[in-house]
């Protein structure tokens, strides 16, 4: 069994063990990253390939940039999701716009790692990220949610041509001392494959709602469809997996089965459940019984202490209230 930070290790552990042009870069990277993401591959790699960087978010992202023009594939570890508002200016301005700027001659093959979510250590490190960046042209963004696509998606992201950013949610590492949700740890295979990008995946079908969740909010919106399904509520749970580009066919075919869609979002309101819903109602207004729910965290930085952090983030008990309501048995 593979814990979700093992399979992200072990797709740049195979990049690295296949292509000399891959490296991995970061604050504290040589003793394993704040998440173990690249534990043990110093050792096995050496000091050129695994290189520890000062504190300067911008410095370091405006180096691979430059390390990727050249035709390196670098990969930037960070040990917050959060810390990588200090270098947007590199990662938008340069890193996303030099290729279209270039006609193409400039390729710019990087791949950003960025722990994302609230996990119990206040505003300044509970950002969901993803909500900051799945907008930007030109930049790939990958949110897995099982130890299975974690891998594909961080083996596809390894071999684009362009930058990627995959964040990773906290709560489904699996490392040691963690909590762990439902689906984190399961069995991956030990050759490589990709996820193609763009795709979302129906992690449970049901012909009652369609449920749009990703990252932690996929286990919680699984969790409530359980408890949906001992009242008779079969709820479809639709994992995005990629918020740029947005897979919103899949969404829109699964709302004109069901008729009624619940939107999960963790973080503030602002983010990508809005061009989701969006998508919903252009498309398939005509389908919809009730009108489209987006369950988000209010408008607030996320507190420190657990009681409050846990009443700013979605759960599974308010999924099901959400449903019920929409399907008047609130």
């Amino acid at each position: 069994m593979t814990t979700l930070i093992e399979a992200l290790r072990g797709a740049l552990s195979d990049a690295m063990e296949g292509d000399p042009r891959v490296f991995v870069m970061g604050e504290d990277v040589g003793i394993g990253g704040s998440f173990h993401l690249t534990l043990g591959l110093r050792d096995r790699f050496g000091e050129e390939r695994v290189r520890d960087t000062p504190v300067s978010e911008s410095g370091f992202v405006g180096f691979a940039i430059g390390a990727a023009i050249a035709g390196l594939r670098p990969v930037v570890d960070f040990q917050y999701g959060d810390f990588l508002l200090c270098a947007a200016d590199q990662l938008i301005q340069q890193a996303c716009k030099l290729s279209f700027m270039s006609g193409g001659q400039v390729q710019v093959p990087l791949v950003l790692h960025a722990p994302t979510g609230a996990s119990g250590r206040g505003a300044q490190h509970a950002n969901s990220i993803e909500n900051f960046f799945f907008g930007v042209p030109g930049l790939v963004v990958g949110v897995p949610s099982t130890p299975y696509d974690a891998k594909g998606m961080m083996t596809t992201a390894l071999r684009h041509s362009g930058p990627v950013l995959i964040c990773s949610h906290k709560h489904l590492y699996g490392t040691k001392g963690r909590w762990v949700e439902r689906s984190a740890i399961e069995d991956v295979p030990d050759h490589s494959y990709e996820i193609p990008v763009g795709k979302a995946a129906i992690r449970r079908p049901g012909r009652d709602v369609t449920i749009v969740a990703t990252l932690l909010m996929v286990h919680r919106a699984l969790q409530a469809a359980d408890v949906l399904a001992a009242d008779g509520i079969e709820a479809e749970v639709i994992d995005l997996r990629w918020l740029n580009p947005l897979d919103t066919d899949t969404v829109v075919e699964s709302v004109r089965r069901t008729g009624r869609v619940v939107i999960v979002q963790e973080g503030a309101p602002a983010g990508w459940s809005g061009p989701v819903a969006a998508a919903i109602a252009a498309k398939a207004l005509d389908a919809l019984d009730a009108p489209i729910r987006t369950l988000t965290g209010p408008n607030t930085p996320i507190p420190f202490a657990p009681h409050l952090e846990a009443r700013v983030v979605p759960n599974a008990e308010q999924i099901v209230s959400e449903v019920r309501q929409l399907l008047g048995r609130g």
